[in-house]
Order: C-alpha cells, then sequence, then structure tokens
C-alpha cells in the first residue's frame, strides 16, 4: 500500500510540474495579459499541489514556478515591468513558495478540525492573496521610483495604485482559487485514499 501512495504521490507531483510548465509556455494559459499587468492563474496549480500533496511540495512547484518566472523576467517578459523588478528573486520566486506554504498549512489546520471543504477554499483564498500582496507589496517597497514611472503615476500615488491592483486582479484571482480549490482538490483527495 505504501509503493502505491508514494507512485500517487510522485505522479501528481510531476502532473502538476508540467501543468506549470505548460501553463508558463502557452500563451493565455498561465498569464492572461492586460495593459501594464497580467492576471495569473498559475496560483491555483501550486495551491492544489499544497492541499493535496502537503506544504513542502506546494512550496516546490510554486518553486518551480518562481524559477521559471525569474528566467523568463530575462528572456520573454510577460509585461514591461517584468524584466525591472522580476529578475529580482524575492520577488519572482519567493511569494511563489509561500504560496504553496501558507494554503498547505491552512488546509491541514481545517482538515485537522473536520472542516475540509471550508480548508479548501480558505486554502484557495490564502494563497492567491499572499501571492498578489507579496508581489505587488515587495514592488512597492524595493522599486517604488520604477514602478511609479512605469505606471506614470506620481510616486505618493503608488502604493494607493498597488492597492487597487490587488482589487482588481487579487481579488478575482483568489475568488477563482477558492472556487477551483475544492473542485480540482476534492477528487484528487479521494483518489489519494481509495
Amino acid at each position: 500500500m505504501q509503493r502505491r501512495s508514494n507512485a500517487y504521490h510522485i505522479s501528481v507531483l510531476a502532473v502538476l510540474v508540467a501543468i506549470v510548465i505548460i501553463q508558463n509556455i502557452v500563451p493565455f494559459f498561465g498569464y492572461i495579459p492586460l495593459p501594464g499587468l497580467s492576471i495569473t492563474t498559475i496560483h491555483v496549480t501550486v495551491i492544489i499541489a499544497a492541499v493535496v500533496l502537503g506544504p513542502r511540495d506546494g512550496a516546490i512547484v510554486g518553486g518551480i514556478w518562481g524559477i521559471i518566472d525569474w528566467i523568463r523576467a530575462f528572456v520573454a517578459p510577460t509585461s514591461a515591468l517584468a524584466p525591472i523588478v522580476f529578475t529580482n528573486p524575492l520577488i519572482s520566486v519567493v511569494p511563489r513558495i509561500l504560496i504553496g506554504v501558507v494554503a498547505g498549512w491552512i488546509f491541514i489546520w481545517f482538515q485537522k478540525r473536520q472542516h475540509r471543504t471550508l480548508g479548501f477554499t480558505l486554502a484557495g483564498v490564502a494563497g492567491a492573496l499572499t501571492n498578489t500582496v507579496l508581489v505587488l507589496g515587495l514592488i512597492g517597497l524595493l522599486y517604488s521610483h520604477q514602478a511609479a514611472g512605469f505606471y506614470q503615476i506620481n510616486l505618493s500615488k503608488l502604493m494607493p495604485y498597488l492597492l487597487a491592483v490587488v482589487a482588481s486582479n487579487g481579488v478575482p484571482e483568489a475568488i477563482l482559487a477558492g472556487i477551483l480549490t475544492p473542485l480540482i482538490g476534492t477528487p484528487l483527495l479521494r483518489f489519494k485514499k481509495a
């Protein structure tokens, strides 16, 4: 039985890593470009890895996304701001790793209290917001002058602008993750136990 469990674990991890790679390569699959930014769907794959396989594997899948994003900032940026900010691994890699850690531990906490569905939903929302808040917060903290120039706004208006981006991008991404995580995660966990 342990051999089957290990095979399941490795298979699901490999499939989720492959999905993250595909989401980064296929246009409009992982990033939906908008003027000045892009809406991300890749975080859902990282969150699924975290709730189905655990925070460590969620961090691995998130780290792979972050490394791909970091490399992409040099060779094929997803936005005009990407070569400025995503070449810094603190912005491109660390928040992606933390998606898996945060989502995985939130799910574990709720699952221990027999609230699995709520755990799926909140892990999805928290994972998505972890990504959005950390990426935009670090951009505002580390690259405020460059970001203000890029967005053509006064430096004093950068943080309100970034908070508006959190509301316009982060909230829909969090809602998407909150809906998709239980829909995808529930059958994967059920199959894991079968």
